[in-house]
């Protein structure tokens, strides 16, 4: 029996992810789609924004395309490097045992997950007869990457308790790739985007490619058609957290503010490039309730780069209020970044 392709996508916070989700989706081709998507917290916004995909046969649960919304699988509050055994296997398992099982399964992580206890786990006796990894794609932020987002400076380094969890999680996402996508290269000069990726390629196993993207725009059949195995070539993916059961999400904390309707969805933006600076959040994204606009308006932001637009109805009896989602490091000033997102 063919075992069912599964490609885990992952990459660091507000990389791309979610988009390479929705461009894979838009064009599947008639290939049928489920997808698991993991977040860091109790608010799941990337799965409501791929719910609300728009593309051709989303919703209706057809084997035409894209499977239906039912084939969307949430699983928030943790990342699946932790929670293998209690919430990744049984979600594997209900969709292999479908009638119908789907042609494909896509995986987007966390952007504070470790790929290769995810990858280990296809090894479990429960689903290693009947799926494999295809490929592990990592989405990497370029711009933020070339500004040494992730790399420790030189005093850092020199500390003798030394640690930086934020570079340990994207070196671990880049040693566990099969493809690297170096996303956002238009925000980028050509030379600084050539510098990133030759430092990049220096750091890979031989064989591993990397390719600039836009908005992760990329053809499905390469990222969907990696024919990686990548759970048998697990000793050539190193991790700084090998002799570890996961690694220690206590760097990291996230939580949700609830904000009014808006009249100027502006305000908002600015009010969060602000409390970003401040407050050196890694992360924000949510939904925004508008004044006298029939649809829910989505905000995303890493540091000042801000995405905005409206992307469905409000649904009947929703509550029309906002709710922004906030990550970073753990020790974050929540009542001063609420005060702040709440113009108080």
């Amino acid at each position: 029996m063919r075992k069912v392709p599964t490609t885990v996508i992952t990459g660091f916070l507000g990389a791309g992810k979610t988009t390479l989700v929705r461009h894979l989706l838009a064009n599947s081709r008639g290939r049928r789609i489920a997808l698991i998507v993991n977040e860091f917290g109790d608010i799941g916004v990337d799965g409501e924004l791929l719910a609300a995909c728009g593309v051709a046969d989303c919703g209706d649960g057809t084997d035409a395309g894209f499977a239906g919304r039912d084939d969307i699988i949430e699983l928030a509050n943790g990342c699946l490097c932790c929670t293998v055994a209690d919430e990744f296997l049984p979600t594997m398992q209900a969709l292999l045992d479908r009638p119908n099982p789907p042609d494909h399964i896509v995986i987007e992580t966390s952007g504070l997950a470790l790929p290769k206890p995810l990858v280990k786990a296809f090894h479990w006796p429960e689903i290693r007869s009947r799926v494999t990894v295809d490929g592990v794609v990592a989405v990497v932020d370029a711009p933020a990457a070339a500004s040494g987002r992730f790399a420790s400076t030189p005093e850092e380094m020199a500390r003798p308790d030394h640690d930086n969890p934020l570079e340990e999680v994207f070196e671990d996402q880049l040693a566990c790739a099969d493809l690297i996508l170096l996303n956002k290269s238009d925000l980028m000069e050509a030379a600084a985007l050539a510098a990133l990726q030759g430092d990049i390629e220096s750091r890979l196993r031989p064989g591993v490619k990397t390719q600039p993207t836009r908005m992760s725009a990329i053809d499905p059949v390469v990222v969907l058609g990696l024919s990686a195995a990548a759970e048998e070539d697990l000793a050539a993916r190193p991790s700084h957290h090998d002799a570890e059961d996961g690694h220690d999400h206590d760097d990291f904390e996230s939580f949700a503010v609830r904000l009014p309707a808006v009249d100027d969805p502006a305000v908002i933006e600015a009010r969060a490039v602000a409390a970003i600076a401040a407050h050196d959040i890694l992360r924000l994204k949510g939904f925004l309730a508008v004044t006298g606009k029939p649809a829910r308006h989505v905000i995303q932001a890493v540091g000042t780069r801000v995405e905005r637009y409206f992307d469905r109805p409000w649904k009947a009896g929703e509550e029309r209020v906002g709710t922004l989602v906030v990550i970073g490091r753990t020790g974050l000033d929540r009542e001063r970044i609420e005060a702040a997102l709440q113009g108080l």
